[in-house]
């Protein structure tokens, strides 16, 4: 039984990653920027992934790997400062945002 081809998840790959970009490029707001920032790099995963198992090797999956603990990193450093700067009341707006005063 054969899957669909490497062809089939590059498309979505792209498509993935494209939908990520807009929201990074569009949006204001600083979470809706980081849950855009993950399609694009859950979009690159999909992409080591489809040509690991069209290679048929595992190299792709290690560098996924590598991918997600970067992700759950750069999630947990931007949310963290999303809090403080709500905590301090500063307006969350990614424009204004250029300086970071304590």
């Amino acid at each position: 039984m054969m899957g669909p081809g490497i062809a089939s998840y590059l498309v979505v790959s792209v498509v993935l990653f494209s939908i990520g970009a807009f929201g990074v490029l569009i949006r204001r707001s600083p979470l809706i920027v980081l849950l855009a920032l993950e399609i694009m790099l859950n979009a690159g995963n999909l992409a080591l992934l489809a040509f690991a198992r069209h290679l048929g090797d595992g190299d792709g999956h290690v560098f996924a790997l590598a991918v997600m603990v970067v992700a759950a990193s750069e999630a947990v450093i931007g949310l963290g400062l999303i809090v403080a700067m709500s905590r301090l009341r500063v307006e969350l707006d990614v424009d204004k945002l250029t300086t970071l005063r304590g």
